[in-house]
C-alpha cells in the first residue's frame, strides 16, 4: 500500500475514479483505495474458500472480524512504517520485523479467541487455534508489509527521478541563461566603444543616433527571457536593429543581405542565436578590409529541419583552420561561435548541426540546422542534454 500523507483534500472522493490522472498522483487516495480493495479481496477469498469447503454461512462471522482486525492493525503499522522508512536500514528492518511480529501475535490471539467463542464444542484447543491463526496471519501481514515497502520504495525512486529531471532542467536552463548573458556584454563593449569614439570626435548627432538604436535593440532583447525562443522573423528584425547600429560605424563598407524563405520565418530558435555570427562577420570580414564585405543571411526548410546560413566575403580562415571531418574551426573566430555551439547543444542535443566552412578564395560560412518547430507548436526545452 502507498504511504499515507498527513492530509487529504476534503473535496476529493475516496476512490476518485471520476478524475483521471496517475494512480499515485494523490497518495492518500491511493492508500485508501488499496487498503479497502485489498482487504475486501482478502475477505472475499477467505469466504469463498470456506464456503467451497462446505462451511456454513456462520463461518463468515469470524472472517469479517478477522478482516476488520487486520485492516485496523495495518493502519497502525502504516503509521509506524512511515516513521521508520527513512531511518537507517538496520533500525528500520529490525523494528519493522518486531512490530509485524507483535501485530501477528495480537491478530492471531483475537482470531483464536473469536473462533473458540463461536465454536465452544470444537475439539481443537486454544493453542491449536492460535498456531493455525499465526501461520495465516503472519503470511497475510508479511504480504501486506512487503507490498507497502515495495510501493513506497517505488514512489521514492519516482520522486528522486523527477527531482533529478527537474534539477537537470534547471541546470540546463541556467547554463542557457549564462550563455545568453555572455552575448550582451560582448556586444555592448563594441557598441559603447564606437559611441565613445564618436563622442571623442565630437560627432554628437551620430552618437545620439547610435544610442537611440542601441536603446531600441536592448529594449527588444531584454523583453525576452534568456532561455526564451523567438521566431526566425523576430530574430531577423533584431538583427536589423543591430545592423542599423553597426551601419553607423561602417556605412557602405557593411552590406547586409537577407534571403529568408517565407516558409521558414515561423521556425523557432533560441533568442539572439544568430547575432554573434553577424558580429563575427563584421569583426573578421568587414573591419579588416578597406572595401568592407557582404554579409548574407539565408534560411530555408530542409526536410523536417530549417537550415540557416550566414556567410561573408571576407578573407576567410587560413589553410587548415577548419577540421574537414567535423567542420569545426580550429583557430579562434571569437567568443560567439563557441557560445552558439554550446547553446545549440543545450537546446537540441544531437538533433542539430553546426558547421563552418572557409572558401579557397576567401569567405567564411556558418551553417546551422535545427528541427523545424513552427510558431504555435511545442517549443524546445532543455531536456535534451
Amino acid at each position: 500500500m502507498a504511504s499515507q500523507p498527513a492530509s487529504q483534500p476534503a473535496s476529493m472522493p475516496l476512490f476518485g475514479f471520476s478524475s483521471p490522472g496517475p494512480f499515485f498522483g494523490n497518495k492518500v487516495r491511493a492508500f485508501w483505495n488499496l487498503q479497502f480493495l485489498g482487504w475486501a479481496a482478502w475477505l472475499g477469498l477467505r469466504g469463498v474458500s470456506g464456503l467451497a469447503n462446505g462451511q456454513s454461512f456462520t463461518f463468515l462471522i469470524p472472517q469479517v472480524i478477522s478482516a476488520i482486525t487486520g485492516f485496523s492493525l495495518t493502519l497502525i503499522l502504516s503509521v509506524c512504517y512511515r516513521a521508520l522508512i527513512s531511518r537507517r536500514p538496520i533500525l528500520m528492518w529490525g523494528v519493522s520485523f518486531g512490530l509485524a511480529g507483535l501485530a501477528t501475535m495480537l491478530w492471531a490471539f483475537i482470531d483464536a479467541w473469536v473462533s473458540q467463542i463461536q465454536n465452544p464444542a470444537s475439539e481443537a484447543g486454544f493453542t491449536s487455534l492460535l498456531l493455525g491463526a499465526i501461520y495465516i496471519d503472519a503470511t497475510s501481514l508479511g504480504a501486506w508489509s512487503a507490498l507497502y515497502f515495495a510501493i513506497n520504495y517505488f514512489l521514492q525512486l519516482e520522486e528522486q527521478n523527477d527531482r533529478m529531471l527537474r534539477l537537470e532542467a534547471q541546470a540546463a536552463s541556467a547554463q542557457l541563461a549564462m550563455l545568453r548573458y555572455q552575448l550582451n556584454p560582448h556586444f555592448l563593449f563594441n557598441t559603447l566603444n564606437s559611441i565613445s569614439t564618436l563622442v571623442l570626435l565630437k560627432q554628437s548627432e551620430p552618437a545620439n543616433a547610435m544610442l537611440s538604436r542601441l536603446s531600441a535593440f536592448l529594449r527588444y532583447t531584454l523583453a525576452n527571457e534568456p532561455t526564451a525562443q523567438v521566431t526566425l522573423a523576430q530574430e531577423v528584425e533584431t538583427l536589423k536593429l543591430y545592423l542599423d547600429i553597426e551601419k553607423m560605424r561602417f556605412e557602405d563598407r557593411l552590406r547586409p543581405h537577407f534571403n529568408i524563405d517565407p516558409a521558414a520565418q515561423r521556425a523557432r530558435l533560441p533568442s539572439l542565436l544568430l547575432q554573434p555570427l553577424i558580429e563575427n562577420a563584421i569583426k573578421y570580414a568587414v573591419t579588416p578590409q578597406e572595401e568592407g564585405a557582404d554579409i548574407t543571411l539565408s534560411a530555408q526548410l530542409a526536410g523536417e529541419k530549417v537550415r540557416i546560413t550566414v556567410s561573408d566575403t571576407g578573407s576567410g580562415l587560413s589553410e587548415g583552420a577548419v577540421d574537414p571531418t567535423t567542420g569545426a574551426a580550429t583557430e579562434s573566430t571569437g567568443v560567439g561561435l563557441a557560445n552558439i555551439r554550446d547553446r545549440l547543444a543545450q537546446a537540441y542535443g544531437d538533433q542539430q548541426r553546426f558547421e563552418v566552412q572557409s572558401g579557397a578564395d576567401g569567405g567564411f560560412t556558418v551553417i546551422i540546422e535545427i528541427p523545424f518547430q513552427p510558431d504555435g507548436q511545442a517549443t524546445i526545452g532543455t531536456e535534451r542534454t
